[in-house]
């Protein structure tokens, strides 16, 4: 079974608290130290467009691709309601991987840690690829992952998470199971959702599995498919990476001398 296609109907509620205006904020000021003139970006591993949407009230032309068809249809529903053009605000199922839209973009994003799913090698040089191929000259590719050893060092825990809102109670149990060998951790989902109007429980078990990378790893890929590493930092801290920085940004620039 592919992930997302049943957890993406709890998507958003589940991630209710995350605050993506203020992620966007983060981002677009990372764009502004870096390429101010930006106006296109494509987003891979849009999710359900939360911060597609977002950065689009910014003024960027947004593309936005993800390989799960219900994010998809999730995406397009929410741009369906707004007053905007067409060609500035668009989704479309593609894997990351090996996405080929016949356009290229002033910036390239991918976050909420779509690169740590990424879990083979193969996967994550393919990723970059695409990113290079989308990229104009002088663009910058933006993507967060789990860190290494932060990972390794603030091992992860079972965790328990509930939510609700006028239809639905959910509660969400996540448990890791590490594999130091591969770099790799199991997160196992398991979903018991109340439907309150109908009174009726449902479940739903799915397995991410989630990288944990490493910034030589990642400057060995980059440099492999003709990109350059500017910046890197504590996700929505700017904090210098460290045993305590779960979540990673690396600004990735194309190398002018790799084609």
């Amino acid at each position: 079974m592919k992930i997302f296609e049943k957890y993406a109907e709890y998507y958003d509620l589940l991630y209710q608290d995350k605050n993506y205006i203020e992620e966007a904020n983060f981002i677009h000021q990372i764009i502004k130290e870096h390429h101010p003139k930006a106006e296109s970006i494509l987003d891979m591993g849009c999710g359900t467009g939360n911060h597609a949407f977002c950065l689009y009230d910014k003024g960027y032309q947004i593309t936005g691709i993800d390989n799960s068809a219900a994010n998809i249809k999730k995406s397009l529903s929410k741009a369906s309601s707004l007053d905007q053009k067409k060609s500035d605000l668009l989704f479309r199922k593609a894997d990351v991987r090996n996405a080929r839209l016949n356009s290229s973009f002033d910036i390239v994003v991918s976050l909420f840690h779509v690169m740590s799913y990424q879990t083979t090698n193969d996967d994550l040089k393919a990723a970059f690829q695409t990113a290079k191929r989308h990229s104009n000259d002088g663009g910058i590719f933006i993507f967060d992952c789990w860190y290494g050893p932060a990972v390794l060092n603030e091992r992860p825990t079972v965790r328990i998470k509930k939510v609700e809102n006028e239809n639905l109670k959910i509660t969400r149990i996540a448990e890791p199971v590490v594999f130091p060998n591969d770099n790799i951790v199991e997160v196992n989902y398991h979903l018991i959702i109340l439907d309150k109007k109908a009174d009726k429980i449902s479940e739903i078990n799915e397995t991410h599995k989630m990288r944990y990378l490493f910034k030589p790893e990642i400057q060995h890929f980059l440099s492999s498919v003709g990109f350059r590493l500017i910046d890197c930092a504590g996700w929505m801290t700017n904090k210098v990476p460290g045993f305590d920085t779960w979540g990673v940004y690396f600004v990735v620039t194309p190398d002018s001398h790799i084609r």
